[in-house]
């Protein structure tokens, strides 16, 4: 398995590595050694040690019970397990269908009080309606050719827009403008969609800056990306969901966020833009 994209989780693999590293050398094995007690080739000890090839559960038990500190081992699967999370293919996440992944993210979106959240794509998932989320999960199901439960996973993505209206959270939604003309749907579910979105906005918790396409940019489009308060950054690729944990790389998307939202407009010029979209469809 190869080392994710992400710096995030690269640097999470180069600790587990260089933890490992530290045992074996604390335990006075060579990688040899070490590989040869394993029963795997020796090639494989140097490759896990400069984090080129990611340790199994079982590689990390072995390795540890190699360097005689088998009560280390718990640690470091744990360790390894989060940092696989930071960056996750889609094939993996969606493998059962998409119902789940929407149900799982409830307790993130409960839990927290400030979303910011940039969309350069599609309407964001929050302010989605029914059938646009519909024709939306419909183009995914069949692109992944993951099992099709689309009919549950729209009910499941409504039913967490209820954090809009109920608790203590504040949303902060950028939108490149083009997003209200890339059509998901046919015309009718595009203007049910957008003039949803006029209802959103006027939500007391909600604010909404549209990018118009004729903005001076200091700050270039960018993939979309959700900042969950400032401890988390949801990325989403085409082929996997990537986890920003790293501080500095958090700071990276609130800067962006805080520049991207300069050259917003919101209020009556969001609203302009939002019925011209929606004028364009008649």
């Amino acid at each position: 398995m190869g080392i994710s994209p992400s710096s995030s989780a690269q640097q999470a693999r180069q600790r587990i590595a260089q933890r490992l590293r530290e045992i074996r050398l604390d335990a006075g094995l060579s990688a040899r050694a070490i590989a040869k007690e394993a029963g795997w080739h020796e090639s494989k000890s140097s490759r896990i040690e400069h984090a080129r090839m990611v340790p199994s559960a079982g590689d990390i038990r072995a390795w540890c019970r190699a360097c005689g500190v088998e009560d280390q081992a718990a640690d470091l699967i744990a360790a390894s397990r989060t940092a696989d999370s930071m960056y996750v293919e889609w094939e993996r996440l969606q493998k059962s269908g998409l119902r789940r992944l929407q149900e799982s993210k409830v307790p993130l979106y409960e839990g927290t009080r400030h979303f910011r959240v940039y969309c350069s794509n599609v309407i964001p998932g929050l302010f989605q309606t029914r059938d646009y989320a519909g024709a939306l999960l419909s183009s995914i199901s069949t692109f992944r050719g993951v099992p099709n439960d689309v009919e549950d996973a729209v009910a499941a993505r409504v039913a967490r827009s209820r954090v809009l209206h109920q608790g203590d959270h504040r949303f902060a939604v950028l939108m490149e403008e083009w997003v209200l003309r890339c059509r998901v749907g046919d015309a009718e579910v595009m203007a049910g969609q957008l003039r949803h979105l006029l209802t959103v906005m006027s939500l007391p918790s909600v604010s909404l800056g549209v990018i118009p396409f004729t903005a001076p940019r200091r700050m270039w489009p960018v993939e979309a990306y959700n900042i969950f308060d400032e401890t988390l950054v949801q990325v989403e690729l085409l082929s996997a969901a990537v986890n920003v944990t790293q501080p500095d790389e958090v700071s990276q998307y609130v800067r962006g966020f805080a520049e991207l939202a300069g050259i917003a407009v919101y209020g009556a010029g969001a609203r302009s833009l939002i019925a011209a979209a929606i004028k364009e469809l008649d």
